[in-house]
């Protein structure tokens, strides 16, 4: 399925769920693309970041993966953001026991979605920040990977912990599992550390890495505590211009690897 993608990072406080949100909304309001997005972390970050309100979503992704609710009849659309929601909330920690028994657990988000992949342009996953069975479904059911870093020396040693998981990945359950790239978050072009992190990404990876990177910026970490992502509510700050140019670039990237 071509349209979905996962963005995962086991590191955490990387801006992976900052990103899905703030990508997602770019794609509505600049691009005009029917978004889903999928929350899978149990902490349900991206769905209060979204808007609403996990503790009174009554279906969500632990319905679909354990009860098999259809993945249409849990959507709940952001009223902040534009975008449909598959929400998440703490009941999704019990999943990964629940699916342990179960017969293909790890194809269980990919079955799901399959269901309506067509009915959006994009289906972004939003991951927990561990190499759990909740990311391997993400992971079984997406065609790329995006993957958020922060540039610092930490980030580097998950990230090579993250591209072996995928190479396992790519040669078990989901051989069309492709890189799509590396996104650069919270980066402090004045820090001489987040620079030299940067160029090594840069040589290693060449144009894997998106040319846009993600600036450190307060109104992408207020925006949550308003249930919305920096690109609905100021879309001409620093960080909601970096995610419009972001949302372009990644627009350009899916067309020239399709």
């Amino acid at each position: 399925m071509k349209n979905i993608i996962v963005i995962v990072n086991q590191k955490g406080g990387v801006g992976k769920t900052t990103s899905v949100l703030n990508l997602a909304t770019a794609l509505v309001v600049q691009n005009k693309k029917k978004i889903l997005v999928v929350d899978i972390d149990p902490q349900g970050n991206a769905t209060t970041g979204a808007g609403i309100d996990k503790n009174s979503a009554i279906k969500t992704s632990y319905d679909v993966l354990v009860n098999d609710i259809p993945v249409n009849e849990a959507v709940l659309k952001s009223p902040s953001c534009g975008f449909d929601l598959l929400a998440s909330n703490r009941n999704l920690a019990g999943a990964e026991i629940e699916l342990v028994g179960l017969e293909e657990r790890e194809f269980k988000l990919k079955k799901a979605l399959a269901k309506v992949a067509n009915d959006y342009d994009y289906i972004l996953i939003d991951c927990p920040p561990s190499l759990s069975l909740l990311t391997l479904n993400a992971l079984s059911a997406a065609q790329y990977l995006l993957v958020p870093i922060q540039c610092e020396y930490y980030a580097l040693e998950g990230l090579t912990d993250l591209l072996n998981t995928v190479k396992l990945m790519q040669g078990q359950l989901n051989p069309e599992l492709e890189f799509l790239g590396i996104l650069r978050t919270m980066y402090d072009k004045r820090n001489n550390l987040a620079q030299q992190v940067s160029t090594q990404l840069e040589e290693y990876f060449g144009d894997k890495v998106f040319y846009v990177s993600i600036p450190r910026a307060v109104r992408l970490a207020e925006a949550p505590s308003f249930g919305a992502s920096a690109v609905a509510i100021d879309p001409e700050s620093v960080g909601g211009q970096s995610y419009l140019r972001m949302a372009r670039e990644f627009i350009k990237r899916l067309k020239e690897l399709n």
